[in-house]
């Protein structure tokens, strides 16, 4: 038996499902982006809303749409958009039933137009969650008018990327003099919320409507928000797992995420699910200092593990946090560079590294390092420039970022050479492996060629010479030397 509506009542009783009627679901929430993330997250808020809401909740039905691949809804569609979340903890699992998602469509569809979808008036709420990568922004955090997934909506009869779908939905919204949905961001962005008006705002005047722009930017809330919740790709254990945890049913899409988790919203106006019947949940006035200490502490000390422990044997997050040495690296960077301009009492930086590292550690997260290193070059400027310019201006070290920078470096050199075993993902990847390319054995060429690119790092750096010798002094180093060896040395 597959997991269904069907199979609900054949559940073990220690699985949680949902509480409410599953054929009384109706669509009031529109996700752009349907990976493991989402389902971990907001769809698991939404159906806590959900229940503790009875009846009324059962308007926020999610239409939940893959960007990318139709597998995820091939794979749900026959199990009534029913899947199971795996909680791993080290010593055991806990196995719960998800059924907040109320339909599941393909963006490449021919028959899905989901600038449509945008503009239905059931729908109140588009969230997101496609990647930083996926708002084709610049280092300043523009849109980037160049991006050749922009310039192919811009002549598209129906958009694919989420910023042109939203322009096109809201158009329509302005048009039928409807009221518009709240946008809400949930992608590590700085200022996610402000950050996608603008860009969907630079959408709508390059498609020459000024007006549209204005309105969006007048007319549309964007609240800011910060989403936490550790949710890796979906491992061969997974289905294995979920079948034993309810008691024979198969399920073909599970997903695995850790305990924590934690969901900041920026107030806004409008009618919403009550989310906060989901613990980690908070509506507050201002997100700021709650997205900088995730998007430095958490998200920059993630690349440092990931591009860092790949290249010392150590594949998964969990491998590398609990190695003495990259470990020690990691909780000294994230503690003594990445808390520079975070508005958090020492105390307060002191317990969040501390429950990270644990988290990092925890071996029931396979945490792939080729997935926490996608996409790097959309990643670098919130979650590690921004604190390294501050720490450099301040007279700090910055030894961790230069780590950090050197070991991405190395991934494109040794992709370059056919030598690194992960896939290399990233929007630029065809660039800076020819950067690699044309100087193959000269680090500080290497360092000073990366550096240069002003759309991934933003301008020269602050006593930028000397950061370039650094960063090629360790290129160099983790080329020619015993990388385990190397952060040993560092880490004492």
């Amino acid at each position: 038996m597959y997991l269904s509506r069907k199979t609900l009542p054949h559940l073990p009783q220690n699985v949680y499902h949902p509480k409410f009627d599953l054929s009384q679901l109706t669509p009031g929430i529109l996700h752009l982006g349907c990976g493991n993330f989402h389902r971990a997250h907001q769809a698991v808020a939404t159906q806590a809303a959900i229940n503790r809401e009875g009846p009324d909740g059962l308007k926020w039905g999610i239409v939940s749409a893959t960007m990318r691949r139709p597998d995820l809804v091939n794979q749900l569609r026959p199990q009534d958009n029913l899947y199971t979340l795996l909680t791993r903890v080290e010593d055991r699992t806990v196995a719960s039933v998800i059924g907040s998602i109320h339909e599941m469509v393909f963006s490449g569809d021919e028959a899905v137009d989901l600038s449509e979808r945008v503009a239905d008036p059931r729908i109140r709420i588009v969230s997101l969650t496609v990647t930083a990568s996926g708002y084709y922004l610049t280092a300043d955090g523009r849109l980037d008018p160049e991006a050749q997934a922009i310039q192919q909506d811009l002549s598209a009869p129906h958009p694919r990327t989420a910023i042109g779908i939203l322009a096109n939905g809201l158009a329509l919204v302005k048009q039928r003099g409807a009221v518009p949905p709240v946008i809400l961001c949930c992608d590590n962005v700085s200022h996610n919320g402000a950050t996608l008006r603008q860009a969907v705002m630079d959408y709508a005047s390059l498609r020459g409507d000024d007006r549209l722009a204005a309105w969006i930017g007048e007319a549309v809330q964007f609240p800011d928000t910060m989403v936490d919740r550790i949710a890796p790709s979906s491992h061969v254990d997974d289905v294995a797992d979920a079948k034993h945890a309810l008691g024979g049913i198969v399920d073909a899409a599970p997903v695995s995420a850790e305990p924590w988790f934690q969901w900041i919203i920026g107030s806004f106006d409008g009618s919403r699910p009550y989310w906060e019947a989901h613990p980690g949940t908070k509506f507050v006035q201002d997100v700021a200092v709650f997205e900088a200490a995730k998007l430095q502490m958490l998200n920059g000390s993630h690349m440092l593990l990931a591009y860092t422990g790949a290249l010392a044997g150590l594949n998964t997050i969990a491998e590398a946090a609990s190695d003495p040495s990259l470990g020690r690296i990691t909780a000294r960077f994230m503690r003594d560079e990445q808390t520079a301009s975070i508005a958090l009492s020492a105390e307060e930086l002191d317990d969040y590294t501390q429950a990270l590292m644990v988290r990092f550690q925890n071996p029931g997260i396979v945490h792939d390092a080729e997935r926490v290193g996608r996409n790097g070059s959309a990643k670098m400027a919130d979650r590690v420039m921004r604190a390294m310019r501050d720490n450099l201006v301040a007279g700090r070290s910055v030894s961790g970022a230069s780590l950090l920078i050197a070991s991405w470096i190395r991934w494109f050199a040794l992709n370059d050479q056919d030598a690194l075993e992960l896939s290399l993902t990233d929007p630029k990847a065809k660039i800076l492996q020819r950067i690699c390319a044309e100087a193959r054995d000269d680090h500080k060429a290497q360092a000073e060629a990366f550096l240069a690119m002003e759309e991934v790092f933003g301008p020269p750096l602050p006593d930028h010479d000397r950061i370039v010798a650094e960063i090629a002094g360790l290129l160099r180093r983790l080329t020619e030397e015993d990388v385990p060896s190397v952060l040993r040395e560092l880490a004492a």
